[in-house]
C-alpha cells in the first residue's frame, strides 16, 4: 500500500498529467449533487480534490458521507484548473485532482470546536489539543519552532560546539524557583529536583574539559503561570571556557540573523546595540526596554527639589513622560488608576494645551519649575515621585501601555539589544538578607572581584541579558571558577559553611581542581518563537503545554495516585492549608 506520493502542498502546474496519490483530512467538502470537491489538507497545505460520479461512480458515492476531519485517500491523475476556477490564494490554486479512486481511512465523530472558529475558549481548545494543533496558525508556529531549532544546532555545531546532555533528575539547588521534587523509591524519605536550569551541570563539563558545550534543554520551574510564563521551558544552554565575551555576543547576534533570515525572510542589523542596566533603567524604567519606540523617562528631581510641592520636594525621585497627547481628565483618571495599580501613591501631570496648562499642581510650582518643566502645545507630562524603582516600575509600565495606546510602537520591527552590567546583589527586606540577582554563581566585574562583599548594594555582576522588542530572551554571565570567592558569595548571601558543603559541596570540589574560566548564555527557545511568531501567548508556540493552573486539560495532569504508589514511596497524604 502506498498511501501518498506527495505531500498535498506539491501539486502545481508542473505535475499535470501526473498520477498522483494524496492523503490527508478533509478540510472542506462542497457537494454540488453531482460533482463532489474536497479540500484535502497535511501540515505542507491543501488540494483540491474533484470526484466526478461520471468517471468514478463509486469514488462519488463514497464521497457523499464523508465529513470534516475524515482522512482519506484519494488517487488519480492532476489536471489544470479551467481559467475561471483557478484559487489565486492557494498555492496549489491552478490544479485538482480528478480522482478515480477514494479511501476513507479514518472517520472523525462530531467535532468541539471547528478548525476555523474564532474565539474558541482556551479550556476546551487545550482539552482537544491534537485538534486544535491541526489549526493552520498552530501548525506554523511549530513548524516555524522546529526550524528555528535546526537552524541554532546547525550554528551551534558549526561553531565546534558540542551537544551534551545532562541529567533530568538531579539535585534539589536554590536557583530562585520552587523546585518539582520527585521522590525516590529506591531511596526512601529521599528526593531528586527537576532541574530549573543545568546551570551547575554545564559547569562541571567545563571543569571535565569539554569547552564548548550546547544542549536544547527542558527546565522545570514550581511557579505561577501568566502569557508568556509556563513551568516547563525549553531553553537553548551554552558555556565556553575562557570565555570571549565578544565571540559569544557574535554567536548569538549570527545565529539570530539566521534564525530572521531564514524563517522571516528579514534582514537584522548586527551588531547589536549595548546598554548598561543603569541606563536602561534611567531612560525606559526597565531592565528589558522596548526600544521600537521613543517616550524616555525624563528627570526632575533636581528641578523641583525646592519645589513648594510637597510630594516633589520631598521625593527620592521625581521623573515624568513627556506624552505627545493633551489627554483629557476622564483619560487622566484612568491612567492614574493604572500608576496605582503598579505601585504609584498617584499621578501628577501637566497637560500643555491651547497655550495654557492644565493642572491642579500648576499653583504650586515656579516659574523656573514651570520653565524647567516647559512641554509643547498638544503635549502631557506624566510624573511619579517616590523611591527610584517604584518611579521605574511605574513609569516603565506606563510607557509601554501608552506606546500601544497611542499607536507608536511599529509592530513590523525587531529591535535587539544587549543590557550589561546587572547588579550583582538585590536586599530581600522580608528575609533581611542579599539575594543574587542572576544566580549565585555569577562573577562579580574586574572592579568588583576584590569588594562587592564591602559594598553589595552597588556591585556589579559580569552579566548580560538578550531582549527584543521588550521580551527578554535570555541572559548569561561570566562565572566564578575560584573556589574561595564562589565561598565568599555563598557567606554573603547567608549560607552558612555547613549548607555550603550540603548544597554545593560538589561544585566547590570540582572548582578546587583546576577549573578553567567560564561562561555563557540560555536563551528561551518558547519565548523566541513567540517573538518570531508574533504571537502574545506562550502556550501557542508549545505543542502540549498546561494551562494557567498548572493543568493539563487533556490529560487530566496532575491526577491522583494509588495508595499502593504512595507507600511503596513511603509517602502520607495530608490535608493541605485551608484557603
Amino acid at each position: 500500500m502506498i498511501w501518498r506520493t506527495h505531500l498535498c502542498g506539491e501539486p502545481t502546474a508542473a505535475l499535470v498529467g501526473k498520477r498522483l496519490i494524496l492523503s490527508g483530512w478533509t478540510a472542506r467538502r462542497r457537494d454540488h449533487g453531482g460533482l463532489v470537491f474536497v479540500d484535502l489538507r497535511d501540515r505542507s497545505g491543501v488540494v483540491q480534490l474533484v470526484i466526478n460520479p461520471e468517471h468514478a461512480p463509486e469514488a462519488a458515492e463514497l464521497a457523499h458521507g464523508i465529513r470534516n476531519e475524515f482522512v482519506l485517500r484519494g488517487e488519480g491523475e492532476l489536471v489544470a484548473r479551467s481559467p475561471e476556477t483557478v484559487n489565486a490564494n492557494m498555492p496549489t490554486g491552478e490544479v485538482e485532482l480528478k480522482v478515480d479512486s477514494l479511501e476513507i481511512v479514518s472517520r472523525s465523530t462530531a467535532l468541539p470546536f471547528q478548525l476555523d472558529e474564532e474565539n474558541v475558549d482556551e479550556t476546551l481548545r487545550l482539552r482537544y489539543r491534537w485538534l486544535d494543533l491541526r489549526r493552520e496558525k498552530l501548525q506554523r508556529n511549530i513548524g516555524l519552532r522546529a526550524q528555528m531549532v535546526g537552524i541554532i544546532r546547525r550554528t551551534m555545531e558549526e561553531a565546534g560546539f558540542l551537544d551534551i546532555q545532562t541529567p533530568i533528575l538531579f539535585k534539589p539547588t536554590p536557583e530562585g524557583a520552587r523546585d518539582f521534587v520527585v521522590p525516590s523509591r529506591l531511596q526512601p524519605g529521599r528526593f531528586y529536583a527537576l532541574p530549573q536550569s543545568p546551570q551547575i551541570l554545564k559547569q562541571l563539563t567545563m571543569v571535565a574539559g569539554f569547552d564548548r558545550y550546547y544542549q536544547i534543554a527542558i527546565c522545570f520551574r514550581d511557579e505561577d503561570l501568566r502569557a508568556d510564563r509556563v513551568q516547563e521551558i525549553t531553553q537553548l544552554d551554552v558555556e565556553m571556557s575562557f570565555p570571549d565575551q565578544e565571540l559569544l555576543f557574535e554567536l548569538m547576534e549570527e545565529m539570530f540573523s539566521r534564525i530572521w533570515r531564514e524563517c522571516l525572510g528579514l534582514g537584522i542589523p548586527v551588531p547589536f546595540p549595548r546598554m548598561t542596566f543603569a541606563e536602561a533603567d534611567r531612560r525606559f524604567g526597565s531592565d528589558k526596554p522596548d526600544t521600537r519606540f521613543e517616550l524616555e523617562l525624563e528627570d526632575a528631581t533636581e528641578a523641583t527639589r525646592g519645589s513648594e510641592f510637597g510630594v516633589f520636594a520631598g521625593a527620592e525621585a521625581v521623573r515624568f513622560l513627556r506624552v505627545p497627547k493633551a489627554f483629557s481628565r476622564g483619560e487622566l483618571a484612568k491612567l492614574e488608576e493604572l500608576a496605582k495599580e503598579w505601585g504609584a501613591k498617584g499621578l501628577a501631570y501637566l497637560v500643555f494645551d491651547g497655550g495654557e496648562v492644565r493642572s491642579p499642581i500648576a499653583k504650586f510650582l515656579s516659574e523656573a519649575e514651570l520653565a524647567a518643566l516647559a512641554g509643547k502645545d498638544g503635549e502631557t507630562l506624566l510624573f511619579a515621585a517616590d523611591a527610584w524603582p517604584t518611579t521605574s516600575r511605574v513609569l516603565g509600565a506606563l510607557r509601554l501601555h501608552l506606546g500601544g495606546e497611542l499607536g507608536l510602537i511599529d509592530e513590523t520591527a525587531f529591535t535587539f539589544l544587549w543590557v550589561e552590567d546587572f547588579p550583582m546583589f538585590e536586599r530581600d527586606d522580608e528575609e533581611a538578607r542579599w539575594t543574587a540577582v542572576h544566580h549565585p554563581f555569577t562573577r562579580p566585574t574586574k572592579e568588583w572581584e576584590d569588594r562587592f562583599h564591602t559594598e553589595p548594594k552597588e556591585a556589579l555582576a559580569h552579566a548580560y541579558d538578550l531582549i527584543v522588542n521588550g521580551n527578554e530572551l535570555g541572559g548569561g554571565s561570566f562565572r566564578i571558577h575560584e573556589p574561595e570567592l564562589q565561598a565568599q558569595v555563598f557567606g554573603l548571601l547567608d549560607l552558612s559553611q555547613d549548607e555550603q558543603r550540603s548544597k554545593f559541596g560538589f561544585l566547590l570540589d570540582a572548582l578546587a581542581m583546576g577549573a578553567p574560566p567560564h561562561g555563557g548564555i540560555a536563551l528561551g527557545i518558547d519565548r523566541m518563537t513567540m517573538v518570531l511568531a508574533g504571537e502574545p501567548n506562550l502556550r501557542d508556540v508549545i505543542a502540549f503545554p498546561k494551562n494557567q493552573a498548572g493543568v493539563d486539560p487533556m490529560s487530566g495532569a496532575p491526577s491522583d495516585v494509588t495508595e499502593e504508589q504512595l507507600t511503596e514511596l513511603g509517602i502520607a497524604l495530608v490535608e493541605g492549608p485551608a484557603e
